[in-house]
């Protein structure tokens, strides 16, 4: 086959093998050839995935090698077809004059690769690896808190519900699938890392398959399977802390306040907050300050303000960041209580009707600058 194909699959299985494993084989892949294709499969106790492309196959077979090891490998070998052998307890690689040799795992102590769970229906990648994107940055670190690590699957009808928070943000996206059944339903929660990997690594067209079970929740696409273990718990629901009473609302553009958030957190050291104040006016603006003492920075931008008087709200600049680069429309919408309160942030200008992506951030108590 083709070093090039090779490469790919066996980076793809890959992203599955764990860093460290107390069981030797689970560092493995496993390669099965057989009728004009090739099987690169990878597993840890968390996750697997298997994708299968053409080769021409002159004998059928299996082996298990090391696969970071083989991965190395395909890196460097030339570009041009290239041929895998086993022979003598030892796996084979040559192309164009160069040859490798790696020793073989036993494929006896290999553990079988969980199947496919029922498959629920069919969501768009491009979408979903969209969608993945915008909430996966309101997930949490706190390996302590696993639940708040992963991102919340609903399913419901002909729509698909993704959210994550750490308990400081929360993100919610909405898209349409298509259910294998009307009564679809579904919420689970998967990990967020594992989850923003699957969609990355599945494509940017075409459908994919969503499947899941008690356990597990599994996606396929183009020949590529992948399987991923469920975290216990449950995230809490978002429509009621969602429901903000009577806000006051800034339509802004995007790209201009993205740069001057970045611009003036350069002076919030040690976690200081970068404050907005937000005037009325038929040249509406908001004021973006951060740093105390001798070390401040500021910056002036017109804003859509729908308030009759000042508002002033802070924010933790990093969280910030996150929430409004998740957006792609050229203008956001903030929704705010008051300082110290939530505050809303959305696509677009209108606030009418159901926004497909919301992301809630809690404010901080401005400072005296």
């Amino acid at each position: 086959m083709e070093r090039g194909a090779l490469t790919d699959a066996v980076a793809w299985a890959a992203r599955v093998l764990p860093a460290r494993s107390p069981v030797p084989v689970l560092g493995g892949l496993l390669l099965d050839a057989s009728d004009g294709r090739l099987l690169v499969s990878g597993l840890d106790f968390e996750a697997s995935a298997r994708i299968q492309v053409e080769a021409h196959t002159v004998r059928s077979g299996k082996v298990l090698v090391m696969g970071r090891r083989l991965l190395d490998i395909c890196k460097v070998l030339p570009d041009g077809p290239v041929e895998c052998a086993v022979a003598d307890s030892r796996f084979t690689v040559a192309g164009d004059g160069a040859r490798f040799g790696l020793s073989v795992l036993p494929l006896d102590d290999y553990p079988a690769l969980p199947p496919l769970p029922e498959v629920r229906g069919l969501v768009d990648a491009a979408e979903f690896a969209a969608a993945v994107a915008h909430v996966t940055v309101a997930a949490g670190r706190d390996d302590t808190l696993p639940t708040l690590t992963g991102v919340r699957i609903g399913l419901d009808g002909s729509t698909m519900t993704l959210a994550a928070t750490d308990r400081y943000r929360f993100a919610v996206r909405t898209l349409p699938w298509r259910a294998a059944t009307a009564d679809a339903t579904a919420d689970v929660v998967v990990s967020a890392r594992r989850l923003a990997e699957i969609a990355r690594s599945l494509g940017r067209s075409g459908p994919v398959s969503v499947a899941l079970d008690a356990g597990s929740a599994g996606f396929e696409h183009g020949g590529m399977r992948t399987t991923v273990r469920l975290l216990d718990g449950r995230l809490p629901r978002h429509d009621k802390l969602f429901a903000l009473a009577g806000p006051t609302a800034a339509v802004l553009d995007r790209a201009r306040l993205v740069e001057a958030v970045k611009r003036v957190s350069v002076v919030a050291d040690g976690g200081s907050p970068l404050q907005m104040t937000f005037a009325p006016g038929p040249d509406g603006s908001v004021l973006l300050q951060a740093g105390y003492e001798d070390d401040i920075a500021s910056q002036r931008l017109p804003a859509a303000w729908e308030g009759t008087g000042e508002m002033t709200v802070a924010f933790n600049p990093a969280y910030l960041m996150d929430a409004l680069s998740s957006f792609e429309e050229p203008t956001v919408r903030m929704s705010l209580m008051g300082p110290g309160q939530r505050a809303m942030i959305t696509g677009g200008e209108s606030g009418e009707g159901a926004p497909t992506h919301q992301h809630l951030l809690m404010s901080v108590k401005p400072a005296l600058l």
